[in-house]
């Protein structure tokens, strides 16, 4: 088996676990193509192409069994949306993004591993500022690094009540779908086109992503998947950081 179809497989499983938690896999997706030293460039605008269709696949899935509210929404999009435009503009060199997108894996372990006790008690209502202030910090940084940010949000409405579970990744993964396509524009205004590669890689993620969205919004996750994924996700942290 060649290299090529390792990672369009494991771009597809990481869809499928990412989707399932409301995730467009973004992360994930950079975490698969780093441990196989693809290049930053590629890396960056392949997770932003690669999280559109998942991230959608995943909301209408969520959507569709009544899991989302727009009133919890919007506030986070209102200013992650141009702020992820500003961020795709702003040029890293591949040390510090390597380094920062480490740091990003390490958040996406946690939330990959960490499972929140569904719970009926009433949330906590969402401080507009305090809403806007996330989302505007959340939308930098995702375009920077070329992710949606749900792996940041959603542990943040979770943490802080502002959500119930399948609420959360509804939220997050429409959330990662404007952040996504707000990062993405800026780069086609500099001449950004996807190659063939990539969509190659994007066929394997859309499966996945339908197949992940209708697990989590209906069914449960696969525990063992979890942690392998955990298990990657982990390996390119250190290859990111210590290489």
């Amino acid at each position: 088996m060649n290299t090529e179809v390792i990672i369009m497989l494991a771009i597809g499983i990481v869809a499928f676990l990412y989707a399932s938690v409301g995730h467009g896999g973004a992360s994930g997706y950079l975490a698969v193509l780093a441990i196989f030293g693809t290049q930053p460039e590629l890396m960056k605008s392949s997770a932003l192409v690669l999280n559109l269709f998942v991230s959608m696949s995943s909301f209408l899935q969520f959507y569709r069994s009544g899991h989302f509210s727009w009133p919890k929404f919007w506030p986070f999009a209102l200013a992650s949306v141009p702020m992820a435009f500003v961020g795709a503009g702003i040029p890293l060199s591949a040390g510090l993004y390597k380094q920062l997108l480490g740091v990003c894996l390490i958040l996406a372990i946690g939330r990959i591993l960490w499972r929140p006790k569904t719970t009926e008690d009433p949330t906590t209502p969402i401080p507009l500022l305090g809403g806007l202030a996330v989302g505007a910090v959340i939308g930098l940084l995702s375009g920077m690094l070329g992710i949606g940010g749900g792996i940041i949000l959603s542990p943040v409405l979770l943490l802080m009540n502002w959500a119930k579970l399948k609420e959360t990744a509804a939220i997050s993964a429409l959330f990662i779908f404007v952040n996504s396509v707000s990062g993405l524009s800026k780069l086609l205004t500099k001449g950004y086109v996807p190659d063939q590669q990539t969509l190659y890689w994007l066929a394997f993620a859309f499966v996945g992503g339908l197949l992940g969205g209708y697990a989590g919004a209906r069914r449960f996750n696969v525990p063992t998947l979890r942690y392998a994924l955990a298990l990657g996700l982990f390996i390119a942290t250190l290859k990111l950081l210590f290489t």
